[in-house]
């Protein structure tokens, strides 16, 4: 089962595709984060949903928002898909041990191996605020991210 809204969300430590180590709790008191879970770089819903976050970054940092994007692939895979298509926010791997933050929020798929399309925008507080889960094939709307932002 997801995190539910109102509950402080998990901290969790992940590698990004730079290899940096960012923390959830890096951002709480500071920023608000949309932390977005996603199976795999270079499929097609992924790529289409992370581009489209990437052509709308400025809506996310005009609401004070940090934008993260977890998936089980390794940071060197994530490196790649980051410098093919242009992606400048941080995708976090959760490859090893493998899917623990994607677990942690129960957006883990055992018999796929893989997170599905989880999404929980944090507030400041490191509280969730808004959340939706969809399955493997189903793209978000990113304009439920904004209006959950708008409302905090």
């Amino acid at each position: 089962m997801a995190i539910q809204v109102g509950e402080k969300a998990p901290d969790f430590e992940l590698k990004d595709n730079h290899g940096r180590t960012v923390r959830l709790s890096d951002f709480r008191g500071r920023q608000n984060v949309v932390l977005l879970f996603y199976p795999f770089a270079f499929t097609g819903v992924c790529t289409g949903e992370l581009c489209e976050l990437r052509d709308n970054l400025p809506q996310f940092a005009d609401r004070d928002t940090q934008l993260l994007a977890v998936s089980n692939d390794s940071i060197h895979t994530l490196r790649v898909f980051a410098e093919q298509e242009g992606l400048e926010y941080p995708l976090l791997s959760d490859f090893w041990p493998h899917g623990n933050v994607s677990r942690a929020y129960g957006v883990f798929d055992e018999d796929k191996g893989c997170a599905v399309r989880g999404t929980f925008v944090i507030d400041k507080e490191g509280v969730v605020r808004w959340t939706v889960v969809n399955g493997l094939p189903d793209a978000r709307d990113l304009n439920d991210y904004v209006k959950a932002l708008d409302s905090l």
